[in-house]
C-alpha cells in the first residue's frame, strides 16, 4: 500500500512565507503535464495499490480542467482510480480564486474527493502581508462553490502570529473558520523560513535596522522575535485553537491537524505513520519503507532529464538503523497516538524509554498500550523533548 503525491510547482504570484518549490512560468504547464504523464510510465517496478492520490503544490488549481483531465487519465493507466476511490482520498490543492463556479463543478467531475485550500487569514491585510493574492471574502464563496458541486470534503489552512495580530484578532479568524464548517483544519504560526521573500525582507529591514552606522549590531540571522510576537503570545493563540476546534467537534488528531470524525487527511497520515510513498514531479519526494529519494528542484531540469528518457531523481538516502529510530521519533510524535514502541528494535526501544522517562515523570510524555505520546502540556515544548529522545 502506498500514497501518490504528484507536486504541481506554478503559482500565479509567490506567496512571501512559502518555502516549497515553486514557479510563475505558467507557459510551462503543459510540457510540465506530459513529463508528467511520462514519468508515470517509470514507474512500473513501483506498483503498488495506491491509499490516496494528493496534488499538491505550487498551485495546483493553476492547471486547467484539461490537463487535469489529461494527467488523470494516465494516472488511471497506471493506477485504476477506481481502486482508491471510496474509502480513500484524492485531494487537490486550490487556491481560493481560482474556485470559480465553472471550476468547482468541472472538479466534481474529475475523480477528486477532497479539496485543500490556504485560507491562512480573513483579514485583508495580512493577506497582502503574505502576497497571498485571493480575498478574505473569497474563502466562503469557494467553500459554497465546492459544496454545490459535491464536494463533502474540505479542508482549510489558517496561519496566526503574524506581526501585531492580537489573540482578538485570531480568535475572530478561528470563529470564521468555524462557521464554514469544513471537515478539516490545519493551523500553523508563521515562520521565517530562510530563502523565502518574507525572510529576505525581513533581513533587509533588520540589516538597515541594525547597521553600525545606526549604532546597532549587525546579525545574520532571524528569529520569532523579528515578526514582533512573543512565545506566550503564539502559546496562547495556540491553546485558543485547540479549545476552539475540540469545543466545536473536531479531533486534535496531529500537532497542527483538526479534523471531524472520519475526515482525516489519510494521505498526511500515512508520512507519519511510516506507510510509503511515491512522489512524482520537480522536487517531489519517494519513500519506499527503506529508502528515501527525492527528485531534482529545477523545473527546466526536471523536463529535460524526463523527456530525454532519464531518471529526475537528485538523490537517496537509506532510513535504517538510527536514521530510522530518529524519523520515527520526529514524525510519530507528532500524532495523537504517539510512537509505537513495538516497532522499535530492542536497542532502540531502551535508549527511548532511558530518555523518556523524565518526560513521563513530569507530564509532558504519556506512556499507554505500548505507545508514546505528547501530552497537552508536552506538545508546547515538542521540540525539546524530540531533541531529547533522538540519537545525535
Amino acid at each position: 500500500m502506498a500514497g501518490l503525491y504528484i507536486h504541481i510547482p506554478f503559482c500565479k504570484s509567490r506567496c512571501s512565507y512559502c518555502g516549497f518549490y515553486s514557479t510563475t512560468h505558467a507557459e510551462l504547464r503543459q510540457q510540465y503535464v506530459d513529463a508528467l504523464c511520462k514519468e508515470l510510465t517509470f514507474l512500473t517496478s513501483h506498483l503498488s495499490p495506491l491509499t490516496s492520490l494528493y496534488l499538491g503544490g505550487g498551485t495546483p488549481s493553476q492547471l486547467t480542467i484539461a490537463q487535469l483531465e489529461q494527467l488523470f487519465l494516465y494516472i488511471n493507466k497506471v493506477y485504476p482510480l477506481s481502486s482508491i476511490q471510496g474509502e480513500s482520498e484524492i485531494t487537490i490543492e486550490c487556491n481560493p480564486d481560482d474556485v470559480t463556479e465553472e471550476y468547482a463543478a468541472a472538479l466534481s467531475q474529475l475523480p477528486v474527493n477532497r479539496v485543500s485550500m490556504g485560507a491562512q487569514t480573513f483579514d485583508d491585510q495580512r493577506l497582502r502581508f503574505l502576497n497571498r493574492r485571493h480575498t478574505a471574502s473569497q474563502v466562503p464563496q469557494a467553500v459554497e462553490r465546492l459544496r454545490q458541486a459535491g464536494i463533502r470534503n474540505i479542508s482549510i489552512d489558517l496561519m496566526y502570529g503574524f506581526p501585531d495580530e492580537t489573540l482578538e484578532q485570531w480568535e475572530h479568524d478561528i470563529n470564521t473558520a468555524l462557521s464554514l464548517d469544513v471537515e478539516h483544519l490545519s493551523a500553523y504560526c508563521l515562520m521565517l523560513e530562510e530563502g523565502t521573500p518574507l525572510y529576505e525582507q525581513m533581513m533587509k529591514e533588520k540589516t538597515l535596522s541594525n547597521s553600525p552606522c545606526l549604532g546597532g549590531e549587525l546579525k545574520s540571522s532571524l528569529d520569532r522575535e523579528d515578526l514582533g510576537g512573543s512565545e506566550e503570545l503564539e502559546r496562547q493563540m495556540y491553546e485558543r485553537l485547540i479549545d476552539k476546534l475540540s469545543e466545536a467537534g473536531y479531533e486534535h488528531y496531529e500537532i497542527s491537524n483538526f479534523a471531524k470524525p472520519g475526515f482525516r487527511s489519510r494521505h498526511n497520515s500515512s508520512y507519519w505513520n511510516d506507510v510509503p510513498y511515491i512522489g512524482l514531479g520537480a522536487a517531489a519526494h519517494s519513500y519506499d519503507g527503506h529508502c528515501r529519494s527525492w527528485n531534482v528542484a529545477d523545473l527546466k531540469e526536471y523536463l529535460r532529464r524526463v523527456e530525454n528518457g532519464l531518471s529526475p531523481v537528485e538523490d537517496s538516502e537509506l532510513i535504517e538503523g538510527w536514521t530510522r529510530y530518529n524519523d520515527r521519533i520526529t514524525v510519530a510524535l507528532r500524532t495523537r497516538e504517539g510512537l509505537d514502541l513495538t516497532t522499535l528494535t530492542d536497542e532502540h526501544h531502551d535508549y527511548c524509554m532511558k530518555n523518556a522517562r523524565r518526560f513521563l515523570n513530569n507530564g509532558l510524555l504519556i506512556l499507554s498500550d505500548h505507545h508514546l505520546a505528547l501530552t497537552r502540556r508536552g506538545i508546547f515544548v515538542s521540540d525539546m523533548v524530540m531533541s531529547e529522545l533522538m540519537k545525535v
